[in-house]
């Protein structure tokens, strides 16, 4: 695909660099995760905020095997070659198992996308939801869904299992699509987060972008806008960090006064707004869900 990529990576400006977590409880973690044998979208993809999160016995589940169907521009997640696996029926068990020894308050679930499936794995969301909310009650459920390529009987087999957010990240500005999502279509992802609201009013919704991929801010603020159209409740904004040399070039880094006028032009929208360099649509998921984190 043609997307802009140079040889090197860009070096980090001094203000976006931060000190690492102690590594004990990470490892902790990691072992619980390989020992209920599950994947997370933190070690997958990279995430620059896996050694935080690890380290506060937090992370964010990845479901439907380790490989996807898309190959997006900016993701480091295994493109399929050959046939996937079906569903695995014991993963919502074991899910909920370490969710439960972790002593998760706040569940969250995503997954490669599985356009090879009939329903896009939306029924194994919906068994991975029904375990969680046996095995822990209490727990708030948030789910971060692929497109389902429109599929809205998908769409309402996830919110029939009774979710208490459904994420779908628009992920970039609609000018970038042909570039960052070769596949997806932003109108198609935007369409969704509005069905979800209309099918389910009592399920919150929320979405993200990156930054720094080539956008301008006035397009963002355009995404907002749309957003808030959509009747969209949360929306998270961090910056692009590019996983491997393979990958879409970080195009600029975003300074911090950037993402106070982002919070500012979505709360003025209607919109919950968390924006920052670090930001990402399941980082803080339960503080950003009980509105206590900062924009």
């Amino acid at each position: 695909r043609d997307f802009p990529r140079s040889p090197t990576r860009r070096r980090l400006p001094e203000w976006f660099r931060r000190g690492l977590a102690r590594g004990g409880q990470s490892v902790r973690t990691g072992e619980l995760l390989a020992r209920h044998q599950l994947h997370t979208v933190c070690r997958e993809a990279r995430c620059p905020n896996r050694n935080e999160c690890f380290s506060r016995r937090v992370a964010t589940f990845l479901i439907l095997g380790d490989r996807c169907t898309r190959n997006c521009a900016f993701c480091n997640v295994t493109d399929h070659h050959g046939a996937l696996p079906p569903p695995d029926p014991d993963e919502p068990a074991r899910l909920a198992a370490a969710a439960r020894e972790l002593d998760l308050r706040h569940v969250v679930v995503t997954s490669v996308t599985r356009d090879d499936l009939p329903d896009g794995g939306a029924t194994h969301f919906a068994a991975v939801i029904t375990a969680v909310r046996a095995t822990l009650p209490a727990a708030g459920i948030e789910v971060l869904i692929p497109d389902f390529r429109g599929d809205t009987a998908a769409l309402q087999t996830v919110l029939a299992a009774g979710p208490d957010i459904l994420n779908h990240n628009l992920e970039t500005v609609p000018r970038l699509y042909p570039q960052v999502r070769f596949h997806a279509d932003y109108q198609r992802s935007l369409d969704l987060l509005a069905r979800a609201d209309r099918l389910a009013p009592a399920v919150r919704t929320k979405s993200g972008i990156m930054v720094g991929l080539g956008e301008t801010d006035d397009e963002v603020a355009a995404v907002l806008a749309d957003l808030a159209a959509a009747r969209v409740d949360i929306a998270t904004i961090g910056q692009y960090l590019r996983p491997s040399l393979a990958n879409h070039d970080v195009i600029r880094f975003v300074e911090p006064e950037a993402y106070r006028r982002y919070h500012a032009i979505g709360e003025e929208l209607g919109l919950r707004v968390f924006a920052g360099p670090y930001v990402r649509s399941s980082y803080n998921a339960e503080a950003v869900a009980e509105g206590v984190v900062p924009g």
